[in-house]
């Protein structure tokens, strides 16, 4: 990247150069010559415009390429119902400064408790739908007619935290993400069957019986996506939750390198890849 930098500048002082009269010549102050002058100037000063839009691009791509080769982001999917909350919430609390979530955009009205920035980006319709079309995002969905979804740049503020960025998407929302470079694990967490997922969202008292057969028929696609080989990077079947939770762990120790700190109990806070 810096010898990039170092180059542009290079080639920066010899246009300028080219474009200045040579100090040694005699200096005529005819209008032809100081006309000729200013067009060289001119010129040159567009070249040098253009030339450093590309460098900032290159420079720009480079550096997200190298935080994000050294922390890949990890993509959780499944059902709900699956346990997969319940999962992600044992990893964060066993390593609290490691990982972090990314923060959601999203045109619903804030609740009474959340907070812009911090549960949510809140914006609305017109300004994320003129940002999708400009490709700031890396997924969007669809709920109850408002507009979710994961932009670039809360990926970006979570790696340069140094933290690996977790995600916590539908299925719709990985295949969208498998279109770009972001270049993350992807982890399906299912449930032992369709029976046992069914009897895990009546036991939540939340649901009526049109939407639990709407989460059942969305979760039989998702299920069938999710066994899919290839898909996924692993697939965990959540039928115990400490077994499961065990084969999640080893899928993390397996795929980034710990190290562990002085005087902790814990396997390492952090994680390189």
């Amino acid at each position: 990247m810096y010898n990039k930098i170092y180059t542009f500048l290079r080639l920066s002082v010899r246009i300028l150069k080219l474009a200045w009269p040579d100090s040694g010549g005699s200096r005529d102050s005819s209008k032809n010559q100081v006309a000729e002058l200013a067009l060289k100037v001119k010129a040159a000063s567009i070249l040098l415009i253009i030339m450093f839009i590309q460098w900032f691009r290159t420079i720009k791509i480079d550096y997200f390429n190298m935080i994000h080769k050294g922390l890949r982001p990890l993509v959780f999917c499944g059902p709900s119902g699956s346990g997969k909350s319940t999962l992600i919430k044992q990893l964060f609390d066993e390593f609290p400064d490691t990982f972090k979530f990314s923060v959601s955009h999203t045109t619903r009205m804030p609740r009474p408790s959340e907070e812009d920035g911090v549960h949510y980006h809140f914006t609305n319709k017109e300004r994320m739908q003129e940002q999708i079309e400009n490709g700031e995002f890396i997924e969007t969905a669809i709920f109850s007619g408002n507009l979710y979804g994961t932009s670039k740049r809360a990926v970006e503020d979570v790696q340069s935290l140094g933290k690996i960025c977790v995600l916590d998407i539908d299925v719709q929302g990985v295949k969208q993400i498998k279109r770009i470079d972001l270049n993350p694990f992807y982890i399906f967490i299912k449930p032992p069957s369709i029976m046992e997922l069914e009897q895990r969202l009546k036991d939540r008292n939340t649901e009526t019986e049109e939407s639990l057969k709407r989460r059942l028929l969305v979760a039989k696609s998702e299920l069938e996506y999710g066994e899919t080989p290839g898909n996924f990077d692993i697939v965990i079947e959540n039928d115990n939750l400490e077994e499961a939770y065990q084969i999640l762990r080893n899928f993390v120790m397996s795929n980034y390198n710990p190290h562990c700190h002085t005087g902790e109990s814990n396997v390492s806070r952090f994680f390189w890849y």
